[in-house]
């Protein structure tokens, strides 16, 4: 298993350099959310940041807790099929999501939106209970609607939670979306306070492009570091990949 903080770190470097996609996919609904509150908190920013930070925690809890799930599943696959060379093939799989998730911000790998196809049922389901909800009454209420905001269906989140269930474990597949999600944040907290300029920042192609470079770089990076887990965890089961 990846040390917790190293798989922290990555995930958040996945989750920063996202933040462009995020702000095109999410930034209207950041938008929105932010005008549905009351004047009186719009207007008063201690008020306005305390909703944005509930919307996000809700978004970034329900990332968690999937992740975790996803995470033991992940482990129940490693533990039924042996750990040598499955630990490998995860570790592999983990790597070829991520260089996706850069071809797919780059505008590259288009057909990764595909993968949003997977939540749209969770999602006709969750949605109606989320405008139960809107406009938010309180940071109790934002928090509320930002749980179901997490399952939003997305290529990228979704992508990221693939890669989640090869961490190696459920707190490993935590760790992963707790990152990414926290990486995400100075981008949706920015979108809610100025999500016109941002949305125009996420749409410039050269960017997003030089952005999904920089993480298919993180996905070889990665695969070269798991590899040497993956070689030490085949000789402590005396399995020779």
């Amino acid at each position: 298993m990846e040390s917790s903080l190293s798989v922290l770190g990555v995930a958040f470097t996945v989750g920063l350099l996202s933040s462009l996609h995020c702000v095109g996919m999410c930034g209207g609904i950041a938008g929105v959310l932010t005008m549905t509150l009351p004047g009186e908190v719009r207007e008063n920013r201690p008020s306005l940041l305390l909703h944005l930070i509930a919307f996000n925690t809700g978004r970034i809890a329900t990332y968690i807790v999937a992740g975790g799930m996803l995470g033991a599943f992940g482990t129940g696959v490693l533990q039924v099929a042996g750990a040598g060379y499955t630990h490998l093939l995860l570790q592999g799989m983990g790597a070829a999501v991520l260089g996706a998730i850069g071809l797919y911000i780059a505008g590259w790998l288009p057909n990764l939106a595909l993968v949003e196809g997977a939540g749209g049922p969770i999602w006709r389901h969750l949605e109606p209970l989320g405008r139960r909800f809107m406009p938010a009454h309180g940071p109790g209420h934002a928090f509320a609607y930002g749980l179901i905001w997490g399952w939003l269906p997305c290529g990228l989140v979704y992508s990221s939670l693939l890669w989640a269930f090869t961490a190696g474990g459920a707190v490993n597949g935590m760790t992963v979306m707790a990152g990414f999600g926290l990486g995400t944040l100075p981008a949706m907290m920015g979108t809610g306070l100025f999500s016109r300029q941002l949305a125009d920042l996420g749409r410039l192609p050269y960017l997003r492009q030089a952005v999904g470079s920089a993480i298919i770089l993180v996905a070889v990076l990665s695969l070269m570091y798991s590899h040497s887990i993956g070689d030490a965890i085949c000789s402590a089961y005396g399995v020779t990949p």
